[in-house]
């Protein structure tokens, strides 16, 4: 039977999942004076942002099966380690080809957060497995958005390189954090290797739950990605012309919506997982509605911001607690195929937005990410029909 987590332990634990993530979303905001100072031209800069993604998928693949093999919390202490070294790495690169090979490393094993996760739910009883998540995974959300803010003041005051020196130092001070106060994943027998990876195949062949979380995720996270990929465009055009710190600052508005969505896993926790799921998704494409208002004042727009990231949270955490109920004795590979719907979507997103943006302005960019969260809507009510299941109800 699971030991019950502390508060103290999921504080540490959702702490990893904050800092690991930031190191692959910190370039974001400080894009323009990273590659001035690399001696980077406008059409490479992109890459800076992709070395990351890449190494991030990459460590999706090969690296999270590996929690179906080694003990869990000697990982998530030996990639805290390698993620710094990559932050460090970035933050010392004379030119933009170390720099890309520091946050490829970082990307590479940034992916500490899934056996994080992986972590909390093997080592969480049943009946809290949902909260435990909800709370861990509401730091990847943080680390998203809060280092949006973070990286805007410390790139105006101290330069983009700061950004990275202190995610180093953070990485560095949660291993031993880490190592301390988690304990060790005991479990009497693990997986090989191969017969992990060979998991996730079959995963995506033969399981419909998880085909259908995978799809909606993929979705869920091109809609996400089509916002905050795209969001300092209209920002800094007119009529706001804001500038780095400001746009920063409008991840605050987000963590209001993960924040708010903590209480997610424990609706999971209640069988609530699927209703939650479908009104969710229904919510985050009325969202663009709200978000595709940037003039005459930006209050709307602030709203659009706070419900999508609610929305795409409350889902985020629903299927990893549908995911890891329905295969406990291999969390740590599922939640790792999981992701690389995340991770494709995300880019996705990023991507898009971007040409939507060039080719006809903002409205375009929010009518995409508005028909990315209507698919995974419909991809869940698709797999409910199949399912046979029941129609959806608000939680109370």
């Amino acid at each position: 039977m699971p030991s019950t987590i502390t508060s103290g332990q999921r504080f540490v634990l959702a702490s990893v999942c904050a800092v690991a993530v930031s190191t692959i979303y910190a370039i974001q905001p400080v894009l323009e004076a990273a590659g001035s100072d690399l001696g980077l031209a406008g059409s490479a800069l992109g890459w800076l942002v992709a070395v990351g993604q890449l190494g991030y998928f990459a460590g999706l693949v090969l690296l999270v099966p590996l929690g179906d093999v080694l003990d869990r919390r000697t990982l998530i202490v030996g990639h805290l380690i390698l993620t710094g070294a990559g932050a460090t790495i970035t933050s010392l690169a004379p030119g933009g080809v170390i720099a890309g090979v520091g946050l490829a490393v970082a990307g590479l094993f940034a992916v500490v957060v899934q056996i994080t996760v992986a972590y909390v739910a093997a080592t969480s009883p049943p009946g809290e497995r949902g909260r435990n998540i909800g709370t861990v995974t509401s730091g990847v959300v943080l680390g998203i958005l809060g280092v949006r803010v973070l990286a805007g003041v410390l790139g105006d005051h101290f330069g983009w390189r700061a950004v990275y020196a202190v995610l180093a130092a953070l990485c560095l001070a949660l291993a031993l954090i880490a190592h301390r106060t988690l304990d060790p994943d005991a479990r009497p027998a693990r997986a090989r290797y191969r017969d992990v990876l060979a998991t996730a195949g079959r995963l995506v062949a033969t399981d419909r739950l998880f085909l259908g979380r995978g799809l909606i995720t993929f979705f869920l996270f091109a809609s996400f990605g089509t916002l905050w990929s795209g969001l300092a465009l209209p920002l800094a055009a007119a009529p706001w012309h804001f500038g780095t710190t400001a746009i920063g600052l409008f991840g605050l508005a987000g963590l209001i919506g993960a924040v708010a969505a903590g209480r997610a896993g424990i609706w999971a926790d209640a069988g609530r997982a699927q209703a939650v799921t479908g009104w969710s998704l229904a919510l985050l494409a009325v969202s663009w509605t709200l978000t595709a208002q940037t003039a005459p004042a930006l209050w709307p727009f602030i709203a659009g911001v706070v419900l999508l990231d609610f929305a795409v949270q409350a889902v985020h955490v629903s299927s990893q607690h549908l995911l890891t109920a329905a295969h406990p004795e291999r969390s740590s590979s599922v939640i790792g195929a999981y992701m690389a719907f995340y991770s494709l979507g995300s880019a996705l997103g990023a991507v898009t937005t971007a040409w939507a943006y060039a080719s006809s302005g903002w409205w375009a960019s929010c009518l995409l990410g508005a028909a990315y969260a209507v698919a995974a809507l419909a991809v869940w009510a698709l797999s409910r029909r199949a399912a046979g299941a029941l129609p959806v109800s608000c939680p109370s």
